[in-house]
């Protein structure tokens, strides 16, 4: 393992060598850029002379220098700009080497109004001292700002697309889960696991940052993210090289609200409602050189009822076994996310960032199973089952980051990233005979510790005017570590192990070393051209307690990417390949033996091999007047697919058993479309569709180490609609729906499902304050979620009915004196792209020991 920690080092030492010959190469300075002579400057050939012009900016307001403020002088009798300047950190500046004569000087900078000084005249070896020049700010609080019309709710780009979350009125009071539903090319179930073009398998990254409980799952990730703080949503279809190799379906970031205001400024947002509560603090504080930001949020759901409804048969010995169950299960979770951030400008073309932010997990869930069990068209079984769920987190992350910027697009950053997250995933469970006596008691004890530290340098230069080329390395030090416990017991005395390997941990290892290198071409007809090259290595130690090693050997992979794109007459065409791996993550590699449900056994697989997915996707777009119309069409195809597989119990009647495997090839072919209307500067419309072809096959192990071949083959189709208005006097209103149809798994079909919301909101005192209520699924008490898998070995019906009627109250407040200053670019942070989460992965039954293999809420 050392000499592997080494090589892992080793190519970061490489990189920094190779970067610093780049910036010899390169001609990379210390200090900022100069802006280019005017006419009439030291740029030129005009006559020059000896007089000097000196003199200092300051804000008015606060007597402090106005740095980079930008300094035009003109000749009064031509009225042509003649020189100019930026003043320096301090405020001061000085325009030299000027002809004698008359001049008028214009002070700007974002934020203040301009000054104009007139009536200047110098002679030769003469040197005017204007002294002290005061700016009066042109924005005395975020109030006064008037913004008309409407910014686009898409934008595309040539690798992503954007969507502006900020307008969202509906928001308020949710989650991130609220927000991405109504993002085009995704699809979010009613759990919350969220898909880009039919495929889970992607990464979520929160302000280009990573974080472990990702890693553990997405949906329950996004429940701690406020939805009314998410600025825009990018969809990155088609990442570049500097992007980490992991996501086979994409990459989705979501950027969070953020502000460049000097003063005090602090955000109240509440909301309650039948189904969940949530407050949210938000602060910020800057002055000068120097920010400071701090929050929490919280939330807690509750009153979420589920109903089940179970059917499903094996044969195992010539002996058929018909379960048939019917639950009701309710759940609560209490959810949250606190941060502290600090920036400072160590000087004018460097910025230092730090950051730490915490979540936390409380989520507990009560079932109720009647569970029947026929043998050959005979009941020999019946019990009652009282199930206890908790799953519970704790995640923090920390990060330091480093940016030193040496002219326009060119720059260098060092990034560090420290994240660990504390699972506990237990249950206990009383079994009822049909008398109402307790017969006996089960538990399982799970706790699971994923903790990295990340090491980043990237660097990017301008060629010329129209290339610009990056490169950089990455350092992964990855542990996880899952400690599990089965224990049964009867009525009384004390639980004991249960045996045949239900008991044990993981240590799982996991480095990994990268480099990268992209460059970008735009020609004269401005066809755009991004191609690059990524090479990954991971090496793996894996080990269990009672098995020793797993033997899961270390492996390379090289991963190219191409984008091109170019308008033609108004339309935009995009065209893309790229190569993704995907990793097992957490709950895919975890062998704990989960039996809450024990007719529905879920169980992870150490020995899991990566996933490697080749992405075609052609793009089109155009905007008509006020409408903006997207069409992509794309296809990928995946190796060793990781996906669930079910199969009959050996040892358990009527039991299946559900574990992730690799089991070959899976195929994606498809369309996404999206129309928004500008109807006027206050109304939008927009509708947008996805639907693709999906097969999967490949060789499955069965219970009795045969192999045998699996296919499955059909279409996945989805679609919504929204409207958004705005109206005097502060008022709005937004309404959505979307539609999910069945989805393809490899042994049967998962049933679709509908969500809509509408809702009105009404703000007050110039938009400090603002009251909202929305409603959700109010037409109907439930929605069914009708599932089918088979085999030829078993068969298994299961209806999930969800009621998730709903309400909700919100109000925001925002309180402070702001003043607006010149956007600072700051240090980027670490992207850790390279983990496959536990969404459902398109094999079987949903995880979670919900009642009947239900979906997890």
């Amino acid at each position: 393992m050392e000499s592997k920690r080494l090589l892992s080092i080793a190519l970061l030492l490489l990189l920094t060598i190779i970067t610093t010959t780049a910036q010899a190469q390169f001609g990379m300075g210390g200090g900022a850029a100069q802006p280019k002579a005017l006419p009439g400057t030291a740029g030129d050939n005009s006559p020059k002379g000896t007089a000097k012009i000196t003199g200092y900016v300051v804000d008015s307001a606060i007597t402090k220098a106005v740095e980079f403020a930008s300094i035009a002088l003109y000749n009064r009798a031509t009225g042509k700009a003649v020189d100019g300047t930026v003043a320096d950190d301090k405020g001061k500046f000085t325009l030299a080497k000027l002809v004698a004569g008359n001049y008028r000087i214009l002070i700007s900078f974002v934020g203040f109004r301009s000054k104009t000084i007139d009536s200047l005249t110098v002679t030769n070896g003469q040197t005017l001292d204007l002294g002290v020049i005061k700016l009066p700010t042109s924005v005395k609080t975020l109030a006064e700002v008037t913004v008309t019309g409407q910014a686009a709710i898409i934008e595309e780009k040539v690798d992503r697309l954007v969507y502006n979350a900020d307008k969202d009125i509906l928001a308020k009071g949710g989650d991130a889960t609220d927000v991405l539903r109504k993002v085009p090319l995704l699809t979010v179930d009613l759990d919350g696991n969220v898909s880009l073009r039919g495929n889970q398998n992607i990464r979520v990254l929160i302000n280009n940052k990573p974080s472990t409980i990702v890693a553990s799952s997405v949906a329950d990730a996004l429940k701690q993210i406020p939805a009314d703080q998410i600025k825009t949503v990018e969809v990155i279809t088609s990442p570049s090289a500097k992007y980490d190799a992991e996501g086979s379906g994409g990459i989705i970031n979501i950027i969070t609200k953020k502000n460049s205001l000097q003063g005090l400024n602090l955000n109240i947002d509440s909301g309650v409602g039948n189904r969940g509560s949530s407050l949210a603090l938000n602060g910020t504080y800057r002055k000068g050189k120097a920010g400071f930001t701090i929050g929490g949020f919280g939330r807690g759901i509750y009153n979420t009822i589920t109903r089940t409804n179970l059917d499903q048969s094996s044969v195992v010995n010539n002996v058929t076994t018909l379960t048939r169950q019917g639950g009701d299960g309710h759940s609560q979770g209490l959810f949250g996310q606190y941060n502290a951030g600090f920036d400072y400008d160590l000087a004018k073309n460097q910025s230092l960032t730090a950051g730490v932010r915490y979540g936390v997990r409380n989520f507990v869930n009560q079932q109720n199973l009647l569970t029947q069990l026929f043998t050959n068209n005979v009941q020999s079984f019946a019990q009652n089952r009282y199930v206890d769920t908790k799953n519970l987190s704790g995640t923090v992350d920390m990060n330091v980051d480093y940016l030193h910027t040496f002219k326009p697009q060119q720059e260098w950053s060092i990034s560090t990233l420290y994240s660990r997250t504390d699972l506990t995933n237990n249950f206990n469970a009383d079994l009822i005979s049909s008398a109402g006596t307790l017969t006996g008691r089960q538990q399982n004890l799970n706790k699971n510790v994923n903790q990295e530290f990340t090491l980043q340098t990237d660097y990017q230069t301008p060629i010329k005017k129209n290339q610009q080329i990056e490169f950089g390395a990455k350092a992964i030090f990855r542990e996880v570590n899952s400690d599990y416990r089965y224990l049964i017991g009867g009525s009384t005395g004390e639980l004991v192990t249960a045996q045949n390997g239900t008991q044990g941990a993981l240590l799982y290892h996991q480095n990994i070393a990268a480099t990268y290198t992209s460059y970008t071409y735009t020609t004269k007809k401005r066809y755009t051209f991004k191609g690059g090259l990524r090479y990954e290595h991971t090496f793996i130690d894996a080990s269990t307690a009672e098995k020793g090693s797993l033997g899961v050997g270390d492996y390379g992979v090289l991963v190219p990417s191409v984008n091109a794109s170019k308008t033609f007459s108004g339309t935009t065409f995009k065209l893309g390949f790229n190569r993704r791996i995907q990793r097992p993550g957490l709950q895919q590699l975890n062998p704990n033996f989960n039996a809450a449900n024990p007719q529905n056994i879920t169980i992870g697989n150490p020995q899991l091999r990566p996933e490697l997915t080749n992405n075609f996707e052609l793009g089109v777009s155009r905007t008509i007047k006020k409408t903006f119309v997207n069409a992509t069409f794309f296809g990928r195809v995946t190796n060793n697919a990781i996906v669930q597989v079910s199969r009959p119990s050996d040892s358990l009647a009527g039991a299946i058993v559900s574990q992730y495997q690799n089991i070959g090839r899976q195929y994606a072919y498809g369309t996404n479309a999206f129309i928004n209307v500008a109807a006027t500067s206050k109304i939008n419309v927009g509708v947008f569709l996805n639907a693709f072809y999906t097969s999967l096959s490949g060789q499955v192990t069965g219970r009795d180490g045969l192999t045998s071949e699996l296919t499955n083959t059909g279409f996945n189709v989805s679609g919504g609609s929204f409207v958004q208005a705005q109206f005097k006097h502060g008022w709005g209103v937004q309404a959505f729906g979307f539609m999910q149809g069945n989805t393809i798994q490899l042994q049967g079909t998962q049933g679709g499902f509908a969500f809509y919301t509408v809702g009105v909101k009404k703000e007050f005192a110039n938009k400090k304050a603002s009251l909202g209520l929305a409603a959700e699924n109010f037409l109907q008490e439930r929605f069914n979620i009708h599932t089918v898998l088979n085999s030829p070995l078993f068969n298994q019906v299961n209806d999930v009915y969800l009621y998730n009627r709903g309400i909700r109250l919100t109000f925001t407040l925002k309180l402070g004196k702001v003043t607006a200053e010149a956007p600072r670019k700051k240090a980027r942070s670490v992207n850790n792209d390279d983990v496959k989460s536990d969404g459902t992965g398109g094999g079987a039954a949903p995880t979670g020991g919900a009642p009947g293999g239900a979906p997890r809420q």
